[in-house]
Order: structure tokens, then sequence, then C-alpha cells
């Protein structure tokens, strides 16, 4: 098992939780930044799956945009949603921050 599969995960939970929030607060900028977030990581774990190069940038990217949204939010709101979107998202940069680095 690769890094495909925590990227398909990550992918598929920001994803419905983008429409989850735009289903529950009719939010559109919920379901653009989830669904966004959501196809970077899918497409990340679709490039690693078939050694691809930038499947392990586009991970580490789409954590970086979810943290650099959710993590101030986070901080400032102490609210549930934003607090789990940050974890996802330290969860990713972890991940894919340190296959990154192992390939420098």
């Amino acid at each position: 098992m690769g890094l495909e599969l925590p990227a398909y995960i990550l992918g598929a939970l920001t994803a419905s939780g983008g429409i989850m929030g735009y289903a529950r607060t009719g939010s559109v900028p919920s379901i653009v930044a989830g669904v966004t977030v959501g196809i970077l990581y899918a497409l990340g774990g679709y490039r690693i799956q078939n050694n691809e190069s930038y499947g392990v940038e586009l991970g580490l990217l789409a954590s970086v945009v979810l943290g650099g949204a959710s993590i101030p939010r986070a901080i400032r709101l102490r609210k549930p949603v934003p607090i789990v979107l940050s974890l996802i998202s330290a969860f990713g940069l972890l991940t894919f921050g340190d296959e990154f680095r192992r390939t420098l």
C-alpha cells in the first residue's frame, strides 16, 4: 500500500464535507472549496497509483490549501468543523510532506 489510499480517503472526506456543508447551510464556498480540495487529493492519489510525476506534490498542495484556510479559523473560532479540517490537513501535511522530503 502506498500513498494513494490516504489520498483517496482525504479526497472523499473533503469533497463529501463540502457537499454536506452546502446541503446544511447552502454555502457555495463550502462546496467549491471542499470539492476542489477533494479533486486535488484524488488526482494526487491517481498519479501516485500510476507512478506518474507530481502525485505527492498535489497531495501536499491540497493539504497546504486546506490548512491555510482551516487552521486560522480553528484557532479563532474554536468550532468543531474547522478543528476537524485542521486535523485532516495536518495529517496530509505530515503524510505527503514526509514523502516529499524523502524525494529531495
